[in-house]
């Protein structure tokens, strides 16, 4: 159960060179959101922009390739992307959105749809919605300090940070490459990170992450009937390489030890907050 409920898996990238150049793994969900454009599954998707500090992202709507473009890489501070949703249904007319997210977003994406309060006539209206793995997050204050103070490089600098293999890594544009132990990141985290029991999106339609698949490439769930119908379709019209999740190391095995240790560290601090006076811990929401 630590991976969720799915349909099938694999390892995949994008086929086109232009969006793979500029990915943070594989380029799945720009790869996957622009096959969605074109085939007008999507009429355009909410992604995290660019916004107006470097790595400091904010929610857009994108209803071109090229919007997509802008939004590549990851940022590791969170972007308020479900607060966009009903703006994509409102002041850009949208009938048929996508939505990217951390796995507590598609749950409050998952929450609107079947509790619609002050979303209503919005929840049916999300047509793909793409989760991405998630271990935890930090705040902008954090993340600045982690890459200007610890890494001694320029937030502006920076053309992509990346975490795995146990550490924390800063590129630059003129190939130089700082890094820092994991475990010096942990006090920036997001207090809200450790109350999530959700390491792959269990909630998607398709979730997506680096890890499990070789460099490059990135590991993909199909989660719902949709997501498995959509990716499909992507992959007959030649959109992506695949590989079997069998057939590449370190494969599922790792994908399931990062998903336990979320789950176990986690649960410890949801047991704490039983004992805060109400007797009561925090529901886990996937079982």
């Amino acid at each position: 159960m630590v991976l969720g409920n799915y349909k099938n898996c694999v390892s995949a990238r994008a086929a086109d060179p232009a969006i793979l150049s500029a990915s943070q793994d594989g380029g799945i969900v720009t790869q996957l959101f622009a096959f969605a454009l074109e085939e007008g599954i999507i009429d355009g998707a909410v992604v995290a922009g660019p916004g107006d500090e470097p790595y400091k992202p904010e929610p857009v709507v994108a209803t071109t390739v090229a919007e997509l473009m802008e939004a590549r890489g990851t940022r590791y501070t969170i972007c308020p992307n479900v607060s966009m949703i009903k703006e994509a249904t409102r002041s850009y007319g949208l009938d048929k959105v996508g939505v990217v997210g951390t796995p507590c977003q598609i749950q409050a994406v998952r929450k609107a749809q079947l509790y619609p309060m002050g979303m209503r006539s919005v929840g049916d209206k999300i047509a793909l919605a793409i989760g991405i793995f998630c271990m935890e997050n930090f705040p902008y204050q954090g993340l600045e300090t982690m890459v200007e103070d610890l890494c001694n490089v320029k937030m502006e600098s920076a053309v992509k940070m990346d975490i795995g293999k146990g550490k924390f890594s800063v590129y630059t544009a003129r190939g130089a490459v700082s890094q820092i132990p994991l475990k010096m990141t942990h006090k920036f985290e997001q207090p809200g990170c450790h109350v999530c029991l959700d390491y792959v999106a269990n909630l998607a339609d398709v979730s997506t992450g680096s890890v499990g698949s070789p460099d490059g490439w990135s590991t993909v769930f199909t989660r719902t009937k949709k997501g498995e119908t959509i990716w499909g379709k992507a992959i007959e019209a030649g959109y992506f390489e695949t590989k079997p999740i069998a057939d590449v190391k370190p494969g599922l095995d790792l994908v399931t030890k990062l998903a336990t240790d979320k789950i176990t560290k986690n649960q410890k601090t949801l047991d704490e907050r039983a004992s805060f006076g109400v007797d009561k811990g925090l529901r886990n929401p996937y079982i």
